[in-house]
């Protein structure tokens, strides 16, 4: 049956990719995005077919606004990005909080009767146990740690959805990506960042044997899903999902990020000489989800990493000359 749909967040990267796909099933979109981090572009083959809102979640009117006539909203619209966790972490908080209370309280002003909440592998900070499944404790373990900013807020939006879910909706489901990435991602991320670094050391090193520093050892270990096979998950769990149900979506598939590293070094023809650094405090040195209960709704991940990180190279070496010193100075909402 054909709904209608509200994206908070729509024009970004995950949320695009959710407007084209609820649009290929049949069903009306509106997204919400004040286009600061999302970008209209990667929707502009779509404009005649969408209702494109530009506006900031914190404005509770004009979210009240754009809930209205909505059979379903799928809320995305945060600030990510692990640099920006360290240093903007009030906004992170401000634009988490404010807007989901605003997103809540929106849907339940005009009767919308299914909510499905965008959450992070984050919440889990250094999971207790690898592969993670739904039921591992959350944790925050240094309420000083700025890093933390993005954690806690997801965390409170996951307790505002669940109670709010209990009363107010017919069904309220949470999704958990873990490292999701793709062509136009943004820039704020390891694999962008380390793409666009090899770019450029590729194009002046006279070697090729690269010097290449990291933060950490590179032991540390992360599982990544290609946008294509999240988007599949979302889906699922939005199709099929149960009721106040909590969904990991990613790939079991865990890899040291100093073989990230090297497999993006093959893309350019190159070889690496990893040189470890001090890691980020906060950063967790293993993270993968365990996907069982997704996979139990029909997700099937499909991407072998190898295969989309040639395509993410290919895409950030085109688009380089693209790269903003600072997303969100450029956009104007910090300082120097």
């Amino acid at each position: 049956m054909s709904k209608t749909y509200l994206v908070t967040g729509g024009t970004g990267f995950i949320g695009a990719a959710l407007v084209r796909r609820l649009l290929q099933e049949g069903h009306r979109v509106k997204s919400l995005d004040n286009n600061i981090r999302g970008n209209p572009r990667r929707l502009r083959d779509l404009i005649n077919e969408i209702e494109l809102i530009e506006g900031d979640i914190r404005d509770s009117e004009l979210v009240t606004k754009s809930c209205k006539n909505v059979d379903a909203v799928c809320h995305l619209a945060f600030i990510n990005g692990t640099e920006f966790f360290y240093s903007n972490p009030q906004l992170v908080l401000e634009v988490g909080v404010k807007g989901i209370i605003n997103v809540l309280d929106g849907c339940k002003n005009a009767g919308v009767g299914e909510f499905m909440l965008m959450s992070s592998s984050e919440v889990y900070q250094s999971a207790q146990v690898v592969p993670t499944d739904e039921t591992v404790p959350l944790t925050i373990p240094d309420i000083y740690n700025p890093r933390y900013s993005y954690a806690g807020g997801k965390i409170i939006s996951e307790i505002l959805a669940i109670n709010y879910g209990r009363i107010d909706f017919d069904r309220v489901s949470i999704v958990r990506p873990h490292n999701v990435y793709g062509p136009d991602m943004g820039w704020a991320h390891v694999l962008p960042q380390f793409i666009l670094r090899l770019h450029k050391l590729t194009q002046t090193a006279n070697e090729r044997l690269i010097d290449f520093p990291i933060q950490g050892s590179g032991d540390e270990t992360r599982s990544f899903v290609y946008i294509d096979d999240f988007i599949e998950g979302t889906m699922a769990v939005i199709e099929r999902g149960e009721h106040l149900g909590l969904y990991h979506i990613g790939t079991m598939q865990e890899i040291a990020i100093k073989e990230v590293a090297r497999m993006i070094a093959h893309y350019f023809g190159c070889k690496l000489r990893i040189k470890p650094g001090s890691k980020a405090k906060g950063s967790p040195t293993r993270r993968c989800p365990d996907i069982t209960k997704v996979s139990n709704l029909g997700y099937e991940p499909r991407w072998e990493l190898a295969e989309g990180i040639s395509v993410i190279s290919k895409w950030y070496t085109t688009h380089a000359h693209e790269q903003p010193k600072n997303e969100l100075f450029e956009a104007g909402i910090v300082g120097t």
